[in-house]
């Protein structure tokens, strides 16, 4: 197999690289060692006699080579020396190394499988869950903690420098704090899903709905020191509270494995007047200040290249932790541009699918169907309406959102279904990417329209990917 002799390449790379980062070394050393461990597998499928090897194995190598392309990636950018303006400028700091273990573990599983490792292997030991899990703790942990000693101390050395620096000055050290604060907050992952007391949320003042739909209100407020999004049911259709906390008690387990700083965070539900005679509901979730993705896309606001392949990676990587549950079959089952939330920063988040059996509890059905545009449907399902919907469907649909982010257009705007039909079934038509886009980003949005749905990559290739071409455009 040839790609097998690139990934011990890659391989060796990693290791040379990591004797000489400056920041989140634990971290990178962990990632070291895991690769060092996939390292000692692949050598042993290249011992194997040609012909041994399945499609699944050599599917897997394949994703290694491209995960261990965008490890290298990540941790070149520790080891350059403007690693500290990185670290400022970036907005979802440590949180990269969580999807490369994933990814690792990946290839892990699928490969360990095929050779099979015994589960007490010292090879199994490093993948085992818990024991990662707690590694990948510590060790963020202690890098954490050096890191605010060395932002510190950057910091202290600026302030050391002249007059004519000041201003610039002045700009890194707003920057610093900020980063010094992210690192001491608690995480909004580490909340408890859970029945909420109404004594625990703050309302801002006057309570005027940011949004109100035909069954609530959504009020801005605070929970924890979290600003959040309350929505409050008009008329809830069921108004027995018991019914309400039992199928949200069921649902809450479902809701953990989706935790990602990538999909939009629900806290819980509160009731108040739970034993009067109409008790009210509330949903409190994540507020994301700047509202959906598409609103953003519609804004004055200037967004780069940089910025714009930094918002796909975050779609991405929440696309990829729904994808990637125990569930085979999940899928989010209607993603758009609307779906997606922006946070300040730009951090972007998948939406629209949390807490959906609690809600369905309290609203009100409605008999009007809605007639929905087909542009994001993909050939398959235009050509099928039986045709099941996959996670390869839903690739597509992500890429027609991964074009609205690169041109801020409206996908097929002002086009008929059936020209829609006519354009994507018989003619296999996609909307052209301005003649300036990145030829990287250009050539992943165009795979994931690919007609044929086995050319569309998996969520996890594509944050690879965009990982990749994110440390690229910085180095810019």
């Amino acid at each position: 197999m040839d790609f097998i002799d690139p990934i011990l390449s890659v391989a060796s790379q990693i290791y040379t690289l990591v004797e000489n980062v400056k920041a989140n070394k634990k971290r990178c050393q962990r990632v070291s060692h895991r690769v060092k461990t996939l390292e000692e597998l692949v050598r042993s499928i290249k011992q194997r006699e040609q012909g041994q090897t399945s499609a699944d194995i050599e599917k897997a190598l394949k994703e290694l080579s491209i995960t261990l392309k965008s490890a290298q990636e990540l941790i070149k950018k520790y080891t350059l020396a403007n690693w500290v303006e990185r670290i400022l400028n970036s907005s979802s700091h440590g949180d990269e190394f969580n999807t490369v273990n994933e990814r690792l573990n990946d290839a892990f599983q699928v490969l360990s499988g095929a050779l099979q490792v015994d589960q007490g292997n010292m090879l199994y030991q490093v993948f085992e869950l818990t024991s990662r899990e707690k590694e990948d703790e510590v060790d963020r942990r202690e890098d954490d903690t050096e890191l605010k000693r060395l932002l510190l101390d950057y910091m202290k050395s600026q302030q050391e420098k002249t007059d004519a620096m000041l201003r610039e000055f002045q700009h890194v050290k707003n920057n610093v704090e900020t980063v010094v604060e992210i690192l001491n907050k608690p995480s909004i992952t580490n909340e408890v899903i859970r029945m909420i007391k109404s004594d625990e949320l703050k309302y801002e003042h006057p309570k005027v709905p940011f949004m109100t739909t035909s069954t609530s209100e959504v009020y801005r407020g605070e929970y924890h020191g979290f600003s959040v999004a309350i929505k409050r049911y008009i008329d809830p259709v069921n108004t027995c509270a018991r019914e309400v906390r039992s199928v949200f008690n069921k649902e809450v387990e479902t809701m953990k494995r989706f935790e990602s700083p990538n999909i939009l965070r629900m806290f819980g539900i509160c009731v108040q007047d739970e034993n009067g005679p109409s008790p009210q509901f509330l949903i409190i979730m994540e507020y994301c200040e700047k509202g959906s993705l598409r609103q953003v896309l519609d804004s004055e606001c200037k967004l780069s290249w940089t910025r714009k392949a930094c918002m796909c990676l975050d779609a991405a990587k929440g696309l990829y932790r729904l994808h990637q549950t125990e569930e085979k079959s999940k899928v989010h089952g209607c993603i758009n541009s609307s779906k997606f939330l922006v946070a300040k920063g730009y951090t972007v988040k998948l939406g629209g699918f949390e807490l959906a059996k609690t809600e369905t509890s309290l609203k009100k059905s409605t008999k009007d169907k809605d007639i929905r545009s087909l542009c994001y449907s993909p050939p398959q399902m235009l050509n099928n309406i039986n045709h099941v919907y996959s996670k390869e469907c839903e690739i597509y649909s992500f890429g027609i959102v991964l074009w609205e982010v690169a041109t801020r257009k409206r996908p097929f705007e002002g086009w008929s279904n059936q020209e829609i039909y006519q354009k994507v079934c018989k003619e296999k038509f996609q909307e052209p990417l301005p003649d300036d886009c990145p030829e990287p980003l250009e050539h992943l949005i165009n795979t994931c329209r690919a007609y044929d749905s086995f050319q569309r990559p998996s969520a996890g290739v594509l944050v690879d990917k965009l990982r990749s071409m994110v440390a690229q455009l910085e180095e810019q």
